[in-house]
């Protein structure tokens, strides 16, 4: 038996986020129905509502999310109902050509659930990242549920933003970046994303880590979490001042957390000899890069993108938490502001002004089945 409940819309190019309600099905084998407990206001869903996604409109937004399990279709064993779980993106098929040589983290035919959720008058929705968590239920793939427990309910609105943004950070530094004990590591942009980063050098153990970013707010931000310098562009040649801070070399790791050209070039040419470069930043499809390549050759080390921090959300995600329990990890710094599900198109704009790291939309009570 389906139920009807309230969810954030975006039915056209550049239209409002608004509150509809929606029909979520009874989940069939694989897949699983959960009450979202929080979700995060990433800058993805509005590129699913600006059509920089795609054009398969009307979007259900929020994927940035944690739930309770309520239901669970045929043959699920991962998780069962009353699980409180983080929802991820990245639900790996365990067939295609990256997970058969065992690098599941760049599984290339992740799974979602196979029915859609729908408007009442039977308009099929796309949930945006295959979660669309704006909503008071969604329904998902199993494998996009990780559970996590013995946490307070507090603390549902921190480890939700694992999900995507915070995980994305994090994982460019360690697992994409793989910092090692002692490095150095620079940050070149220092929103949500970029400030988890620097978290994950701290994590990872590097001892320098360089904060670049305009905004003055954004690196005293960064310096609180583990930021042991910062440079604003405004004031400075970026590439000159990482180099003075690293002996005259250069970062051994330069991540690029802004995804643009001009940023690029710097993490490029502020990187040490055999130095890497990780970009996590999301380019606009438009941008081009032009690089020597004799420079490309002759500066040698190596040059990444960086796909939701690599992660493995059923590696990770737990790993995270246990760091986050135990004190190493402050995710509850990037919760700015806990907002009402009616209230994500203000939350945009709050984000758009840089106000926030991150809006979290908090629903206070789930519906009961």
């Amino acid at each position: 038996m389906s139920q009807t409940v309230n969810a954030v819309v975006v039915k056209e190019k550049n239209g409002p986020a608004v509150l509809e309600q929606i029909v979520v099905p009874d989940p069939i084998a694989g897949e699983v129905v959960v009450d979202v407990l929080t979700c995060g206001v990433c800058q993805t869903d509005q590129h699913y509502q600006q059509g920089e996604v795609g054009d398969n409109f009307p979007y259900l937004l929020g994927h940035e999310a944690t739930g309770r399990v309520s239901q669970i279709g045929e043959g699920v064993t991962n998780v069962k109902v009353g699980d409180t779980v983080i929802l991820n993106w990245r639900a790996v098929c365990g067939e295609c050509r990256a997970c058969r040589k065992g690098e599941p983290q760049y599984c290339f035919d992740t799974h979602n659930a196979e029915q859609k959720m729908t408007l009442t008058d039977g308009t099929e929705l796309e949930a945006a990242l295959g979660i669309g968590a704006f909503a008071e239920k969604t329904l998902v793939a199993a494998g996009q549920c990780t559970v996590v427990e013995d946490l307070p309910a507090e603390s549902n609105a921190a480890v939700g933003l694992l999900g995507c943004g915070i995980m994305a950070g994090i994982g460019a530094a360690i697992n994409t970046g793989e910092v090692k004990r002692g490095e150095s590591v620079a940050v070149i942009g220092v929103g949500g994303v970029g400030t988890a980063a620097v978290l994950g050098a701290k994590l990872a153990g590097a001892t320098t880590i360089i904060a670049v970013d305009l905004d003055e707010r954004k690196l005293a931000t960064a310096a609180e979490l583990g930021a042991t310098h910062m440079v604003n562009p405004s004031e400075t040649d970026v590439v000159e001042r990482i180099r003075e801070l690293t002996g005259g070399f250069g970062a051994d790791l330069v991540i690029d957390a802004v995804g643009r050209p001009e940023t690029y070039k710097q993490a490029f040419y502020a990187r040490d000899l055999a130095g890497r470069v990780v970009l996590v930043g999301v380019p606009d499809p438009s941008h081009t890069l032009e690089l020597p390549l004799a420079d490309v050759f002759g500066r040698g080390g190596s040059l990444k993108s960086s796909w939701y921090g690599d992660c493995l959300p059923s590696r990770d995600f737990p790993m995270l938490v246990s760091h986050y329990r135990n004190g190493n990890l402050d995710l509850d710094a990037f919760v700015t502001e806990r907002v009402a599900l009616d209230q994500v198109q203000e939350a945009f704009d709050t984000m758009n002004r840089g106000e926030v790291l991150r809006s979290v939309v908090e629903l206070q009570s789930a519906p009961k089945n």
